[in-house]
């Protein structure tokens, strides 16, 4: 599906994001800018607001008649969600994934925007800052690393024992040894990164928000992977609050995953 978006200008607007606010803030934020939302490790900082307002402006600027429904749009209003079950193309905006590492200093997180229409998502863009790395998909043309085209192998037939992938905290503790590797990065956006480029060989995500999602399942499946909820359904950019995600290189393996995993 082509959108005759200009993907060039968006991640213009990206990067403009990360040199101008993101960036000149890390490791130099002070206290009173950082905030706790629902528990110890859900933060928001001055960053995340001030990113997610100009992502909003320049990107609904690019395509006229589109919205923008930005993590912290919805946490202040939860109605403006309802935008994805509307007609208009809409923006989902991560403005800093992973605040939680950005606010404590650690170099992994990144920007993440999607591009949903019609309940599908037609676009992704995950942005790093800090390597400059530009990661993109569009349904049905592919997902690209900068102007490197991404493909992933099948692997079915080569046992879960010879793959490394990320779990919640008590999962890793109940599966150490059954993997080659188990991580956690506390980042969506570096997840999907190394899926999407054969770095990373699953993921199990249980909090479903769609703008640490839908870019990222997008350049999965435009990769070549294997990305389905827990229920076997296709991923769509929704909330999904009683179901799971998991993330493989094919159908064989994901299945292997599940039953392994018990989920």
């Amino acid at each position: 599906m082509r959108t005759d978006l200009d993907f060039a200008a968006v991640g213009e607007v990206l990067r403009e994001a990360a040199e101008t606010l993101v960036l000149p803030r890390f490791r130099h934020l002070e206290d009173k800018e950082i905030c706790i939302k629902s528990h110890d490790e859900d933060l928001v900082t001055v960053v995340d607001l001030e990113t997610e307002d100009f992502l909003s402006r320049r990107l609904t600027a690019l395509l006229p008649g589109s919205l923008a429904m930005g993590e912290e749009a919805v946490y202040r209003a939860p109605a403006c969600a309802a935008c994805l079950e509307g007609t208009a193309p809409v923006w989902i905006i991560d403005p800093v994934d992973g605040t939680a590492n950005y606010a404590h200093g650690i170099p992994q997180f990144a920007i993440i925007v999607a591009l949903a229409k019609g309940g599908r998502t037609v676009a992704g863009w995950i942005y790093d800052p800090l390597t400059c790395r530009l990661f993109t998909a569009e349904a049905g043309a592919g997902a690209w690393c900068g102007d490197r085209r991404l493909g992933l192998r099948a692997r079915g037939g080569r046992g879960i024992d010879a793959l490394s992938g990320s779990l919640s905290r008590k999962m890793t503790e109940r599966h150490r040894g059954c993997f080659a590797a188990l991580e956690r990065s506390g980042s969506a956006a570096h997840d999907y990164m190394l899926l999407a480029d054969g770095n990373l060989d699953f993921r199990l995500f249980r909090l479903l928000n769609p703008w640490d999602h839908a870019a990222g399942v997008l350049m999965v499946e435009e990769a070549g992977g294997y990305a389905r909820l827990l229920s076997n359904a296709p991923y769509t950019p929704h909330f999904h609050a009683a179901d799971g995600l998991l993330i493989a290189p094919d159908a064989d393996t994901w299945a292997e995953l599940r039953q392994a995993l018990a989920v």
